[in-house]
């Protein structure tokens, strides 16, 4: 399986503050890989960085390199609006703009221009499905997006990232806000989805990682302390820290 990002020494500074220190890490293409650690580990940071969202970001600097199939996200010749569709991002809190189910859906195809209204209408169809959301929405999708619950707000947002056919989806906590039905709903359509895209997860607990990711990598302040596959991670670790973690001794 070749890997999908390479992050090479990759330090991230906020001004003078160090928030990742030299990571090293491969994504694999077609895994959902979950990144472990307790608040203010960095993990958002990294997240944010793999789409160069923190290029909206003040006062920010980054030493080493990330590789997206071989080719550095920071080259001259990459634009981050381009790289932003290949990797899309779905965030803690849940962004409907305040239009339709349907308009915020078609919202990102529309401004790309390259459909017709069938084809965006049926890319609609296949990313609510894949979010698990259809069934819930079909015969209402011109209600305001705001209308809806927060759990199917949440799987609305991965279904407008769906939408785009990203080639990687980063997935920020966004089960933080779910019931129990909602959240088993998304797992099941991440597991789904790993099919055609590999996702980066930073789940909302360690229960979560268990079941649903192929490999698991965990950071404590900044650091990669280990990565491997989701069992070894979780059972025998090689790092007591890592092992306090996932018991649930600290964080």
């Amino acid at each position: 399986m070749h890997s999908k990002f390479e992050i090479i020494n990759f330090s991230f500074y906020y001004n003078e503050k160090r928030v990742l220190n030299s990571l090293n890490l491969n994504i694999r293409a077609n895994e959902i890989l979950s990144v472990l650690g307790p608040a203010n580990s960095g993990i958002t940071t990294l997240l944010r960085a793999l789409n160069r969202l923190s290029d909206l970001d003040r006062g920010v600097r980054f030493e080493g390199d990330i590789l997206l199939d071989g080719k550095s996200i920071f080259a001259p010749d990459v634009s981050a609006t381009a790289l932003r569709r290949r990797v899309g991002m779905v965030f803690e809190v849940p962004t409907p703009l305040p239009i339709s189910i349907y308009e915020n859906i078609a919202y990102g195809l529309k401004v790309n221009g390259k459909m017709s209204k069938n084809q965006i209408s049926e890319r609609v169809e296949y990313a609510l499905r894949k979010a698990a959301l259809w069934d819930e929405v079909k015969d209402r999708q011109h209600i305001p997006a705001m209308s809806l619950s927060g759990g199917q707000q949440q799987r609305m947002c991965i279904a407008r990232v769906i939408a785009l056919n990203p080639e990687v989806i980063l997935i920020d906590r966004s089960c933080s806000g779910l019931d129990p039905i909602s959240t088993a709903k998304f797992e099941e359509s991440l597991v789904e989805l790993k099919e055609q895209v590999t996702v980066v997860l930073a789940p909302h607990n360690v229960q979560q990682a268990s079941r649903i990711s192929d490999r698991i990598a965990f950071i404590l302040m900044g650091d990669l302390v280990e990565e491997g596959p989701c069992e070894k991670i979780l059972t025998t670790p090689d790092d007591k820290r890592t092992y306090d973690y996932v018991t649930g001794r600290f964080g």
